[in-house]
């Protein structure tokens, strides 16, 4: 801040109110007094050189002395005179003299004062410009004459100790005359925030000051009471203090003599006594690793060698303490996972096999991820190892599930190494002997039915989900027909783009082009599977694969599982095929698809915003613009909220359009109609009709009326039918659904799907905003009539005993749930009386699954919501928040809840309760493990607010380098892909390229990681490093539709004129190697 100072009136501090007060009028006599002396001894001065003048020149002068001395007299100030007569001659005292004179004393005075006061802190004008104060401004050519105090660098108010300096675009404020301060990621801070303490606060036993009575600290008043003069109890309170005081000090000095814990070692030690009672206690084992590790950064020397050598000693100690421990399933993961960074390769496989003893599909998947992870093979090795899992989970229905898992893990391999059409030909011939099995085939052995099947396949007839596909078993029935020509479409070749000189990112551009059209198997008389053998899949290279699947719920499991490779994610499917599973590491394959990449990084990743703008000098903040809080990753338990059910303005729900982009819509359209079984099958039917509704509403009605009309019964397909017509907003429509299959038609309570139809039908008319008609719907649903108090009761009583019964599904009951909630809502406008019928529900039984639980709290959640975000009726904002703060603690994986939370903070400026959210330590100080979603959602979090992203990053960044640390995500492609990603949006593309080594290293299957060093990262890679990538990713087995070197051949041949100067990098750096090398090799 800059300080004018004017150059015709001196400096003056006394005005300045904490300082010294000012002149005043006593200061003004005392100073006049003192300068009256200093005044007469010019006077007789004066008096002497007029008698000693006798030039004219002299006279002169003299003359001229006195015109100043008038003219100077008239531009004084007049003061009040001391006397009332005065002599001829006696001049005014001088002001400026006065003031110097106190400033010289102020100066003098304030030297032995702190050094915080050693200078003055503004300059003060006492006479200015009156005709200022006439015209309203400075005259144009009367601008005084101005500099900045100390060149810019004081700071109004505060000490000259205190300077600002510049740095970049922002300014610090420092004390003293350093002119740089040590910033966060100088070598100087992090070696001081790695330092361990040195000395620990032990604060008081007492919590506070003052002793707490009936909730209250009775502060000591200012009065002190006057003691009597009787009193006898002070001196026995001196020798009592006296006592105490020795007794201190000896407690003290046998203190001093013990070393002092930090409190690391603390914590250490009561993780000990804890493990000397309960030995075990796995979550104490795991702390105890977690506190160890703290102590060690992850980016010093051989930290991971030091790490996995503590733990190693740690989880040694577990297995041997107690035999529970030994078949820990997480113990024994963390144990072997830290044993691949110190021992070698034939000691962690004998672990392992150690470790398959065990049994489980747990540790069987774990291993399959070991062996994709490690395995030089590459996908070949994956199917034997895939087949060795299936034989010894063995052939009972009860592991088909267990099987599946492994299925949909390989399938997902597959599709990282670029074998795409090897994943779809192995789920069209899986979905060909699970449903069209034809009858003369039925119960013969599994192998004898993969012999017919190969027969059918070898035809190359149209197969599951591909169009005019008729089955396995109408092909055998026909008396197998030959093929008729191929009705696949075609697909586009990859053709040469002209306008990109690089030939490698032309090959990048094309590979992913074919990566993304090429998905269905080619057949023999296609010209694609000329140039690609992989286009073509033979049944003997997925045969392995293929399982007997009998059961209804692995048949409906393996529709999904096809659903969710196809990039219609199914919330919370990998949770329901295995509880507490860390399949959500691979499964989640959605997430990495470039329109989701898109989505989840705002736009303008590296650009800055402003803050706020300024007008005519004064700063205006600007409007704080915030994204849809629902974001784009979806994930919840199963059924928390349906195909066909939305929250928010917007109608945020499963499926939505920006969701199906990259997505084959005919392709999936033909997988829902071929697998369909049925008119009872209501759960597929009403996947495929929210499939449609995120493409078409129309055609999405068009489809239910298809399904209503060969099942007129069906009170499912009623109710999607109703939300559709909810869905496009024809309230009355589906208000004739409504009435039309409840009222028309009597149903019991407990009938399956009826209370779901009355929650539907009143929550309708609820957010429609007529509350009246919710409430005689309520009254329909238990047949009730009449109005006031008495009938509400009875409402209640009626619904009450509804819930009490025993209904067949489980969303029924809650269905009633709801509508006494929201009884409660309608008739006392009391939040609390409606959360209270929620949570008084019983608590889960022991074969309850969790997943309802949850439901329930979302079910509470979108009541809240719903009350007092949509209909904005008046909610304490405390209610809403609160609760949602419980939920998000407990279900942090759920991203619906997470949605809410960020709209119910909207309002607030602090970022408090959001930022608890994304960090990364617990409570004992470990690492928080999140899950995929979740990690990636706090991604997408920190873009949430549109000009927050940049101070954000690296937030954002220390976020994911935790991920990438975790134990449940380090080896996930997923992950590895946002990181990135990331770096490659905020610029960081140096950083990107060291992380890309380590991504390829956690993850030698995914190609998608290899291709962005021909893509995005190609700036910083060097022609040679990228030949490197190529032989590595033929090394490893991964699928490349094209040779790199067809494409340097065809540039060089087609550009030989200009080759030596394109931008062919890498042969000029090739030269230059060689040529270096033969030079060293020299002799001379």
């Amino acid at each position: 801040m800059s300080t004018p100072s004017f150059s015709s009136f001196p400096p003056s501090f006394a005005s300045f109110p904490d300082l010294d007060p000012g002149p005043s009028r006593h200061t003004l006599d005392r100073t006049r007094n003192e300068s009256s002396t200093d005044a007469r001894e010019p006077r007789e001065q004066d008096r002497k050189d007029k008698n000693r003048r006798g030039s004219k020149k002299l006279k002169d002068e003299s003359r001229k002395d006195k015109k100043h001395k008038t003219a100077k007299h008239h531009l004084e100030p007049v003061l009040p005179r001391q006397h009332k007569h005065t002599r001829k001659g006696v001049s005014i005292p001088d002001d400026e003299k006065i003031k110097a004179e106190e400033d010289r004393r102020l100066a003098q005075s304030d030297i032995q004062g702190s050094q915080w006061d050693s200078r003055p802190v503004f300059f003060s004008d006492r006479k200015g410009d009156q005709l200022n104060v006439t015209y309203g401004s400075n005259h144009a050519g009367n601008v005084p004459k101005y500099h900045l105090v100390n060149r810019g660098r004081s700071i109004l108010g505060l000490d000259g100790d205190w300077a600002i300096y510049r740095r970049g675009k922002g300014i610090e404020i420092i004390i003293g005359r350093r002119h740089k301060q040590p910033a966060l990621t100088d070598s100087s801070v992090t070696t001081l925030l790695a330092a361990p303490p040195s000395q620990r606060l032990i604060g008081s036993g007492d919590s506070y000051k003052y002793e707490e009575v009936d909730g209250f600290l009775r502060l000591p008043s200012g009065h002190k009471a006057a003691e009597d003069y009787r009193s006898i109890t002070k001196q026995q309170d001196h020798l009592d203090s006296d006592s105490q005081s020795s007794a201190s000090n000896d407690s003290s000095g046998d203190e001093s003599g013990t070393p002092i814990l930090t409190s690391h070692q603390l914590s250490l030690k009561a993780l000990e006594q804890q493990l000397a009672a309960d030995p075990s206690s796995v979550e104490t084992w795991l702390s105890l690793v977690r506190h160890s590790l703290s102590n060690i950064p992850l980016t010093s020397k051989n930290a991971a060698k030091a790490r996995a050598e503590i733990t190693l000693s740690i989880l040694t100690r577990a297995r041997a303490a107690n035999p529970h421990n030994k078949s820990s399933r997480i113990l024994f993961l963390k144990y072997l996972r830290a044993g691949e960074e110190v021992w070698h390769e034939s000691k962690t496989k004998a672990e392992w096999e150690e470790a398959l003893k065990l049994g489980g599909i747990e540790i069987w998947i774990e291993w399959l991820e070991w062996r994709i992870r490690t395995a030089a093979g590459g996908v070949e090795t994956s199917v034997t190892d895939a087949t060795r899992v299936f034989n010894a989970l063995g052939s009972s229905e009860s592991s088909e599930i267990d099987k599946l898992r492994v299925l949909w893990r390989v399938a997902v391999a597959f599709q990282q190494a670029g074998y795409h059409e090897r994943t779809t030909a192995l789920f069209q011939a899986q979905a060909e002997l699970t449903f069209e099995v034809p009858q003369s085939l039925y119960g013969l052995p599994h192998e004898s039915q993969l012999e017919s099947l190969e027969e059918f396949w070898e035809s190359e007839v149209p197969r599951a989900g591909e169009p005019g596909a008729k089955g396995w078993g109408d092909w055998m029935s026909c008396g197998r027909p030959d093929n008729p020509v191929s009705p696949l479409k075609a697909v586009p070749q990859m053709d040469v783009d002209d306008q990109l000189k690089d030939p490698y990112v032309q090959w990048h551009h094309d590979e992913l082009c074919a990566d993304r059209t090429s998905r269905v198997p080619a057949r023999s008389v296609d010209t694609r599977s000329e140039s690609d053998p992989y286009a073509t899949v033979l049944l003997s290279d997925i045969k392995a694969l293929l399982l007997p699947i009998r059961t209804e719920g692995a048949k409906n499991a393996f529709r999904l599982i096809w659903l969710s490779i196809l990039g219609l994610h199914i919330p919370g499917l990998s949770e329901t095929l295995s509880q507490g599973s860390w399949d959500d590491r691979w499964s989640f394959t959605y997430l990495s698809s470039f329109s989701r990449l898109e989505s989840i990084f705002p736009a303008a990743a590296g650009q800055r915003q402003l803050i706020a703008d300024s007008h005519a000098g004064t700063l205006i903040g600007r409007e704080r613009e915030f994204s849809n809080a629902f974001g784009p990753i979806k994930e919840w338990s199963r059924n928390a909220l349906g195909p066909l059910e939305w929250v928010g303005e917007e109608k945020w729900r499963m499926w939505v359009a920006a969701d199906l982009q990259e997505i084959d819509k005919e392709f999936v359209r033909a997988v829902f109609s071929q697998l369909r079984c049925g008119s009872e099958d209501y759960e597929w039917d009403i996947y495929a009709l929210a499939f449609e509704a995120a493409l078409n509403i129309k055609s999405a009605l068009k489809l239910s009326r298809t399904f209503l009309s060969t099942a007129r019964d069906s009170l499912p397909h009623w109710a999607a039918h109703a939300r559709l017509e909810r869905l496009r907003e024809h309230v009355d429509d589906a208000r004739k659904v409504y009435q039309t299959v409840l009222v028309t038609s009597q149903h019991t309570p407990t009938q399956p799907f009826v209370g779901q139809l009355w929650w539907d039908w009143a929550e309708m008319e609820w957010l429609s905003g007529d509350e009246n008609a919710a409430l005689r719907v309520i009254q329909r649903s238990v047949k009730i009539e009449g109005t006031g108090g008495m009938m509400v009761l009875r409402v209640k009583r009626s619904l009450d005993d509804t819930i009490s019964c025993t209904h067949e599904h489980w969303k029924d009951r809650e269905a009633w749930i709801k509508l006494r909630a929201l009884v409660e809502l309608l008739s006392s406008s009391s939040q609390d009386a409606a959360l209270a019928v929620l949570d008084s529900q019983p608590a889960a039984s022991v074969n309850e699954k969790p997943g309802r639980r949850e439901s329930i709290m979302v079910a509470s959640l979108m009541l809240l919501y719903n009350y007092s975000v949509m209909l904005r009726r008046p909610t304490p904002t405390a209610v809403l928040r609160d609760r949602l703060q419980i939920a998000v603690d407990t279900y942090p994986d759920n991203s619906l809840v997470l949605g809410m939370f960020l709209e119910a903070e909207k309002g607030h400026g602090i970022w408090g309760r959001v930022r608890a959210q994304l960090g990364q330590s617990t409570a004992d100080g470990g690492p928080r493990e999140k899950s995929i979603s979740r990690r990636i959602a706090e991604v997408w979090v920190a873009g949430w607010e549109k000009v927050r992203w940049q101070s954000e990053i690296e937030r954002t960044r220390s976020g994911l380098a935790a991920a990438a640390e975790s134990e449940r995500t380090t080896g996930s492609a997923i992950l590895w892909r946002v990181i990135l990603e990331f770096e490659i949006r905020v610029g960081e593309l140096q950083r990107g390229k060291k992380l890309l080594y380590r991504a390829v290293n956690e993850c030698p299957l995914a190609k998608d990681l290899y291709m962005l060093a021909f893509g995005p990262l190609r700036s910083v890679f060097s022609a040679r490093e990228l030949d490197g990538f190529v032989d590595i990713m033929a090394e490893r087995g991964i699928r490349m539709r094209k040779g790199v070197d067809e494409y340097v051949e065809r540039m060089k041949g087609g550009d030989e004129s200009g080759s030596d100067n394109e931008d062919l990098d890498g042969s000029e750096d090739e030269i230059e190697h060689e040529a270096r090398q033969r030079r060293l090799l020299m002799p001379y």
